[in-house]
C-alpha cells in the first residue's frame, strides 16, 4: 500500500524519545474517522479524532470520541472563552504542515497548541488515533496518550 504522506517523522522522534507504548496500524485509506475507526477494528467511542478550533484569540485542539460532535456551548461554558469557531484548510495546513489535511494527530503539544480532551475518552483502557495520515493509526493505552500530551479534560462533546 502506498501512502502519500508517513507517520510524521516529529511525531515518531517524541513518541520514541518518550519511551511510549504504542503501536502503528496501516489501514486502508479513509477520510472520516468513524470509517478509520471500523478499518483498525477500534469502536467509535475510543478512535479519537482530532477538530482543530479557534478559542478567543488562540488555536486549540479538540479530541473527542469518532462519534461524538463538538459541542461549542458546552465548549465555551467548560474553558470560560467567548467565542469558538473551527479553522480553515489554510490554518490547518499551516500549523500542521507535516499531517495531510484532516489526519492530524492528538498530540498539539507538538504544535504549541493546547490540547483539549473530551471526558468521553476516560471510559476506555486504549485509543486509537490518525498518525498524521489516512492511512495510518496509532493506538495506545489512554494513559499513556494523557502521560505524554497533558491534555485538559473538559465536558465538550455530544453524541452524533
Amino acid at each position: 500500500m502506498s501512502t502519500i504522506y508517513d507517520v510524521p517523522q516529529s511525531l515518531r522522534q517524541f513518541l520514541d524519545d518518550h519511551d511510549a507504548l504504542y503501536q502503528v496500524i496501516t489501514h486502508p485509506r479513509d477520510f472520516c474517522a468513524q470509517r478509520a475507526a471500523a478499518d483498525t477494528f477500534t469502536p467509535g467511542r475510543a478512535f479519537a479524532k482530532c477538530v482543530v478550533l479557534w478559542i478567543d484569540n488562540y488555536y486549540a485542539l479538540a479530541v473527542l470520541p469518532a462519534d461524538h460532535l463538538v459541542d461549542f456551548q458546552k465548549l465555551l461554558d467548560s474553558t470560560g472563552a467567548h467565542e469558538a469557531g473551527l479553522v480553515t484548510e489554510a490554518e490547518l495546513r499551516r500549523l500542521f504542515p507535516d499531517c495531510e489535511l484532516g489526519a492530524e494527530s492528538p498530540f498539539g503539544n507538538l504544535y504549541d497548541l493546547p490540547v483539549f480532551a473530551a471526558e468521553q475518552l476516560t471510559e476506555d483502557a486504549w485509543i486509537t488515533f490518525n498518525a498524521g495520515t489516512h492511512e495510518e493509526a496509532i493506538r495506545m493505552p489512554y494513559l499513556e496518550f494523557v502521560r505524554l500530551v497533558n491534555p485538559t479534560l473538559v465536558d465538550f462533546a455530544c453524541k452524533a
